[in-house]
């Protein structure tokens, strides 16, 4: 039987997050990732990272390497075109300055930040990784926690991190209920080279259906990039997904109303279900959620990921110097503050895409009306720039 301080099910960008920065406060970690050591790295989205989940980052020894493949996200720009003609009503744009910022963050591609949590992960001696291997018994004690492997492997864990998505074994084994709500939508997600630069700008434009952002990236080939997703109701995602690359950026283009010139997709496609969801509680005995376990919400406002990586601080911090990381003291202490911030991101995002979503004109006015109120008055501008970085 192997014994470590922390085992971790789940080895995507959040549990291999949560791997360096608890290895960083000093424990020593077991992740179990499903997916194979050769499996590629083709996850197709990228992830805008805030200040804050940089400072996560930094603690844990990999944002320098995860940085250098992202593109600063220096104005966040909403646009209302929810008027009867395609056309921006009301554009506000926000820098990060009243949080004391030069940049918002970064916007990184999923698949390169893998790779750099990879390399910080393999380079740690503190850590062992167990890929291609799940978690699939859990039995806790007062002072440890058992978990049995798909090959009969046990270990032995003071602390059983549950980072393995929206369909969490780790969370089922604990027998914590979720609560769902689905929106009728899905993302198409993929990235665009365009004539014209981005400035850095993340563009987030809503007229009916859902956002639709181009989110900066790294230039392509000589070209300015910025990675798209376009959040529209089901049967439009189909009719969109059914297209081939040519109409479909003829119809994007359009959409965006040529803010960057006549658009062309790089790479491939992909369409992700919108849905949101929220553990009926974040921890067990000697167990504890974290990001989609704990949390789904809809990709707006870079909220998904960000608040994930503030769940690992907020427990690395606890842990930080602990003798036994999986006390009910920590525990507890973990779920009151991640719950009200987590509860807190979800009900705001989920407001903003139902305003998204509108198709009725009255209430299509109403949004505009509130994004001008935003727009032009100082306090609620600074409130809204440090509510959505975090802060």
């Amino acid at each position: 039987m192997t014994d470590t301080d922390i085992l971790i099910a789940g080895g995507g960008i959040a549990g291999l997050s949560a791997a360096a920065r608890f290895a960083a406060a000093g424990a020593r970690v077991a992740v179990v990732d499903p997916a194979p050591a050769s499996a590629p790295q083709d996850d197709l989205r990228t992830t805008a990272y805030l200040q804050l989940a940089a400072a996560t980052l930094t603690r844990a020894g990999v944002w320098d390497d995860m940085a250098e493949k992202g593109a600063p996200l220096r104005l966040m720009r909403l646009v209302d075109a929810g008027g009867l003609e395609r056309t921006p009503r009301e554009t506000a744009d926000f820098t990060a300055a009243p949080a004391g910022h030069d940049v918002f963050g970064w916007n990184i591609p999923n698949a390169a930040a893998k790779t750099a949590l990879l390399a910080r992960v393999d380079s740690d001696p503190a850590i062992s990784l167990h890929q291609g291997r799940s978690a699939v018994g859990l039995v806790t004690r007062m002072d440890r926690a058992l978990v049995r492997l798909d090959d009969g492997t046990q270990i032995s864990a003071k602390l059983v991190i549950g980072a393995d998505g929206r369909g969490s074994t780790v969370r089922r084994l604990s027998g914590i209920d979720v609560r769902r709500w689905e929106y009728g939508q899905q993302a198409l997600v993929f990235a665009v080279t365009h004539p014209r630069p981005h400035d850095g700008i993340s563009t987030e434009i809503h007229r009916t259906g859902g956002p639709l952002t181009l989110v900066p990236m790294p230039d392509r080939d000589g070209h300015p990039c910025s990675s798209v997703v376009w959040m529209v109701p089901g049967p439009r995602a189909a009719e969109l997904s059914a297209l081939d690359d040519t109409a479909l950026v003829s119809v994007l283009t359009d959409e965006a109303m040529a803010l960057y010139g006549p658009l062309e997709i790089t790479g491939p496609r992909a369409v992700w279900p919108i849905v949101s969801q929220i553990a009926t509680r974040l921890t067990g005995q000697r167990t504890a959620l974290v990001a989609e376990a704990a949390h789904v919400m809809p990709p707006i406002g870079a909220q998904g990921l960000n608040t994930s990586l503030h769940d690992i601080e907020v427990l690395a911090s606890l842990i930080e110097g602990a003798p036994d990381p999986g006390t009910d003291d920590i525990l507890t202490r973990y779920a009151r503050r991640v719950w009200p911030h987590m509860a807190s991101r979800i009900a705001g995002v989920d407001l903003l895409n139902r305003a998204a979503q509108t198709e009725v004109q009255p209430l299509r006015d109403l949004r505009r009306l509130g994004l001008s109120a935003l727009n032009r008055i100082r306090p609620l501008r600074n409130l809204a720039v440090r509510t959505g970085m975090g802060l």
